[in-house]
């Protein structure tokens, strides 16, 4: 029997996310996922008068792509990867994952290939800066056991996150938008020794609104890239490369991480040494979704945690340029509730959110009371 919230979900992704149109040309990629969805995907960008061309693809088979490859070989990869990507307006990617691991036994050496000849052009130059693009995992039942869940009570807690009301917490985002836009210094203070500060000042301020990342809730801007000093220390597991990291801690001078131990420190190091970029600041963000409270060693959840912020090692968006460039994007969050040890953010001296929640009048409609229950 078709579960009704697939067709809801397309919808949202078609017709909000991406916002196809007519004569658009609209790359699904679609990575362990049932067809069924797939399907729902190819008939909703129909009901628009777009072009749907799909990509089904293995998380196993590009293991063994990566694995073992030639420089030659990845670099061929990514020219055809990027030039079909560059007749696209649109993508959505779609990624079902069977095994969280399955890359965890590739060198770092193919890992860099594969992200500086591959990942870097198509995405990060092609898709990100020239398509209307979103991207979502689908619930499968490893996902499930990821996040501790049985899976229907993941897929109930799945569609409640992805579908959720966008429009009405994109509006509520504004005077967050509009506060960071005025703002020079941020300070973060958190559990153990967590305490930094950086300048937000004239870096361009985004709402991540349902319009790129399914499910999505943040603010996000990037630190002047020279200005961040202190110490952080994150308090939420992240999955990279197909190793879960924990107790990740950066010691940072003048922008740059100078320390970084974690529960791998030597494969740490060499993420962060792929290039001279990784070892700075691409992104700062608020993590706003009023249904993700835990972590499930999930980037695309975990960033959105509400009561959350994540600062990213590498390369800067576009949209929030801070000059830094990298072929890593690493998006690590610390949570700042109270059952988390607690946190607080200041703005320009001024105490913005304690403990998870905003204390500001004009922010409050940004904690998940309100966009959780106020229909």
């Amino acid at each position: 029997m078709e579960d009704p919230r697939q067709s809801q979900l397309a919808h949202l992704l078609v017709n909000y996310s991406t916002k196809v149109k007519r004569g658009d040309n609209v790359l699904v990629e679609a990575f362990n996922i049932p067809e069924e969805f797939v399907i729902e995907l190819v008939r909703s960008i129909r009901k628009k008068n777009g072009n749907p061309f799909v990509s089904i693809k293995s998380s196993r088979v590009i293991r063994d792509l990566i694995m073992d490859s030639t420089e030659e070989q990845m670099k061929i990869t990514g020219e055809y990867e990027k030039s079909r990507m560059e007749m696209m307006d649109c993508y959505i990617g779609v990624r079902g994952s069977l095994n969280i691991s399955e890359y965890s036994d590739i060198s770092n050496k193919y890992m860099e290939q594969y992200q500086k000849l591959w990942a870097e052009p198509t995405h990060t130059k092609t898709r990100v800066a020239k398509t209307r693009w979103v991207v979502l995992r689908y619930p499968l039942p490893a996902m499930a056991q990821q996040a501790e869940m049985s899976t229907q009570q993941f897929e109930d807690f799945y569609f409640n996150v992805c579908t959720m009301d966008y429009a009405k917490m994109s509006e509520a985002m504004d005077p967050l938008v509009e506060l960071l836009e005025k703002t020079d210094k941020v300070q973060i203070k958190g559990p153990d020794d967590t305490d930094l500060t950086f300048s937000v000042k004239d870096i361009p301020v985004v709402k991540a609104d349902g319009h790129r990342n399914i499910p999505d809730g943040e603010v996000f801007t990037a630190p002047v890239k020279n200005s961040i000093n202190g110490i952080i220390h994150y308090n939420t597991p992240s999955l990279f490369q197909g190793t879960i990291f924990t107790d990740i801690r950066f010691e940072i001078k003048n922008g740059k991480i100078v320390k970084a131990t974690s529960s791998d420190s030597k494969k740490l190091n060499n993420i962060l040494d792929t290039d001279e970029g990784a070892r700075y600041f691409g992104e700062f963000a608020l993590g706003l979704n009023p249904y993700i409270n835990k972590s499930m060693n999930d980037t695309l959840f975990d960033e959105k945690i509400n009561g959350s912020i994540h600062l990213t090692p590498g390369n800067s968006y576009d949209k929030a340029n801070n000059t830094n460039k990298s072929a890593i994007h690493w998006d690590l969050v610390l949570r700042q509730k109270e059952e988390f040890g607690g946190g607080e953010i200041y703005f320009d001296d001024k105490l913005i959110r304690k403990n998870g929640l905003f204390v500001l009048e004009s922010l409050k409609k940004l904690n998940p009371k309100y966009l959780m229950y106020n229909k």
